[in-house]
Parts: C-alpha cells; structure tokens; sequence
C-alpha cells in the first residue's frame, strides 16, 4: 500500500466483501474505527495513512486483538490483514518502554520491509520504532539496533531466531507474536526455523496467525501455540476469487509458452502485469529471452541482492517499469495497486499457492484478470484447482485486452 489516497479507496472497497465469506466464533464486528476504543494518536495515524473505514477482516479481527486473545484470522490476499495486526500491535505497545513488545514474522524480506512500513506509518504520531530483522543485512547493525531499543520487530525466521540466541534481541517484555501468511511459513521451509523461536518465547504470549490459505497442518500447529483461539475463518469453497475473471490458454508444448506470451506483450503493456514462474532458474532465462526480443521487463527472485530486489520493486511500485517476473515466495511480498493483469507463465505446483498468485490481481475486490499457461501436462493440475476453489476457469477470449 504505498500511497494514502490508493488506500482510501481501498478501504472503501473492502466493505464490499460479503459477510457470508468469514466463519467466526467471534460475532462482534467493529465498522468503525472511531468505535475500537484506539489511542487518539494511533486514530490520527489511520486516518493519515488515508483508511476510511475497516475490511472486513479489520471489522472483526482488530477487536480481539486488542483484547489479548489469540487470534486465526484468514481472509483472501489484499483484503487489509497487515493493517489488523499492525493496528492492535500499536494500540496494545508502551512507546515510553524501549523493548521489544510485539513480534511478526514473516515468509521473504520483502513482506518483512512491506509490514514494516506500515506499522512505522500506522504509528507515525506515536513516537514508536519498529525494526526490520531479515536475512541480507549486517548482522552487527541488527544487533545494535536491537540494543538501542525498539517495540516492534518484523522479521524473516532465521534472522530473528538467530537475534534471540545471540541474546540481541530480548524477549523479557515480550507479549504478542504475530505471524503473517502463516501459511506459507508453517510449511516445510520454515516450519522448524518457527518452532524454534516458539520455544524461546515467553510463555505467556499472546500468538496471532494470518493467512490467506489455512490448510489442516496449519491449524494443527495452531493446537500446540494457541490458547482457545478466536477463529475468524472465510470457509475454503468461499475463498474469493470474486472479480478476478480466469482463463487459461492451452498450449500444447512448454516451448510453445514464449511465443504465447510474446503475441501477449501488447495486451500485457496496457497495464502492469505479474507474470509467475515456479523456478529462479525459469525466471532468469525468461527475462533473458524477452530481454532479447527486445521487450521491456524485470524479475525478482530469492538469489538477488537485497538492494537490487529493493530497486527493481521500487521501479515495479512506481509504474517506470510495467512487467515483473518473479516466483511464488515473492508473491507474498508484492503489493502493488495497479496491478491489474497476473500471467501463470507456469501453473503453481501446490494448488494453494495459486490464490497467493491471483490474489495480487485484485486487491480489495478490485478486478483483475488471470492468465494460465496450460500445456497438456498441467491440465489435469488445472481441474484440480478449479475444484479446490470452487471455481471455473475459461479458456481465453480474443478480446481479453478490453477486460483488463
């Protein structure tokens, strides 16, 4: 969320997703922010950050935060989850104590920095320092920054776990942890990184776990960290892909893809687009080969620089560049207003990850339209995901460019 006004009418939007979307054991829903009892300072940053009124997630969620719960709120990519936790984090923190009082982690550096900059925004009168502690930086730097004192730390698994052993980062006033695409980082990558840094919090600490996806393992693990959770769930067949029109195009051959995607590029260009792959090793011979025709594009994977990954994002936010390649562990980290068009050069390889992908494409319930490359292999990972979803994918028209 990058700029105030996008946000406003972002919040506005969020009001459209319909209530039978959430399953809670929470009834209580706060559509104001005026009505969340909120510090007048944290008030006065929401506004300024140009929300209007709460999601729908924000509706429910932000209230048993604030109470002290622990909290499984799950609701689609864009529908304003950061915003919920990063909220109720401001409100419950002491700024005049100068130790860490919430944590968040979060699957890549790129949302860890995303979440960071709205917590720093959301807290912009409240004299609050949140620290970002991701993989790619100076570790002596983290350190001292640690030591000079902050309330809110987010940060990527391995680094934070790591801050804690070396005894940088003390978690004696530690009272909340939230985790952020939960999904994501309970699953193999990261799931022992995480029990890690459970066992070394205190124990009275109050968990929060977002998600857009929450598959059983997920809710499982959630049965050893949380105490009688408030559960607010959107039911799995109801995961909306509401405005987001599917299709796909059969191409016979993996060869055949480049041509396609190339017949595309003018249609792509009208906005910005996302275009996924499952590999980096795809991603950079992708870019070569459209770098060689001589169209305009950028990518984004795991084995960049951390500054470099930095500009290219900063270029993709700003519109200078307009077509971003990249992988399925940095589509959790790009939140980009205008993007309007997602092209699954490759279908995910878990169904799961595909409303992570799509998700980008309408942000708020903003329309967007999603492109799937299917060779004759993949069709049968097509029908697959159309049925998790409850959904229908339709092969594409001629006239897609005045859908987009």
């Amino acid at each position: 969320m990058s700029k105030p006004e996008e946000t406003a009418q972002a919040g506005d939007a969020g009001l459209n997703v319909p209530e039978t979307e959430i399953e809670s054991n929470w009834d209580t829903v706060t559509d104001n922010f005026d009505d969340m009892e909120l510090k007048p300072e944290l008030l006065r940053g929401i506004y300024a950050y140009g929300f209007e009124r709460p999601s729908a997630i924000q509706a429910r969620a932000v209230v048993p935060v604030i109470k002290g719960h622990d909290v499984i709120a799950q609701a689609q990519s864009g529908t304003g989850k950061t915003a919920t936790y990063s909220i109720a984090i401001l409100q419950r923190i002491d700024p005049s104590i100068k130790a860490v009082q919430a944590l968040i982690l979060a699957p890549t550096r790129e949302l860890a920095q995303q979440i960071q900059k709205v917590v720093i925004a959301l807290g912009d009168y409240m004299n609050v320092d949140c620290h970002a502690c991701i993989g790619g930086t100076n570790v002596r730097e983290d350190m001292a920054k640690l030591q000079d004192g902050c309330q809110v730390v987010v940060g990527t698994p391995g680094r934070v776990y790591d801050m804690i052993n070396r005894r940088a980062f003390k978690t004696d006033k530690l009272k909340m942890f939230c985790l952020d695409e939960a999904d994501e980082m309970l699953s193999r990558g990261f799931k022992d990184q995480m029990y890690e840094v459970f066992q070394l919090l205190p124990q009275d600490t109050q968990v929060n776990l977002l998600s857009a996806t929450m598959p059983d393992d997920v809710l499982e693990v959630t049965k050893k960290f949380m105490r009688d959770p408030v559960r607010i769930l959107v039911k799995r067949d109801e995961l909306t892909l509401e405005g987001i029109k599917q299709f796909y195009i059969g191409v016979d051959k993996e060869e055949w893809k480049l041509d396609t995607l190339c017949d595309l590029y003018e249609t792509v260009t009208i906005t910005q687009a996302v275009i996924f792959c499952n590999t980096r090793r795809k991603v950079d011979w992708l870019t070569d080969k459209l770098h060689s025709r001589e169209f305009t594009v950028s990518a984004m994977h795991g084995d960049m620089e951390q500054g470099q990954r930095e500009v290219i994002m900063r270029e993709f936010r700003s519109g200078s560049s307009r077509v971003l390649i990249t992988t399925d562990l940095l589509a959790r980290g790009i939140d980009v207003q205008q993007v309007s068009l997602v092209i699954n050069y490759d279908l995910p390889s878990n169904r799961e990850n595909y409303i992570h992908r799509i998700g980008r494409g309408g942000r708020f319930g903003r329309k967007g339209v999603a492109i799937n490359f299917v060779t004759s292999d993949d069709i049968r990972m097509l029908r697959d995901i159309e049925q998790y979803y409850n959904t229908v994918v339709d092969e594409m028209p001629h006239d897609v460019a005045d859908l987009i």
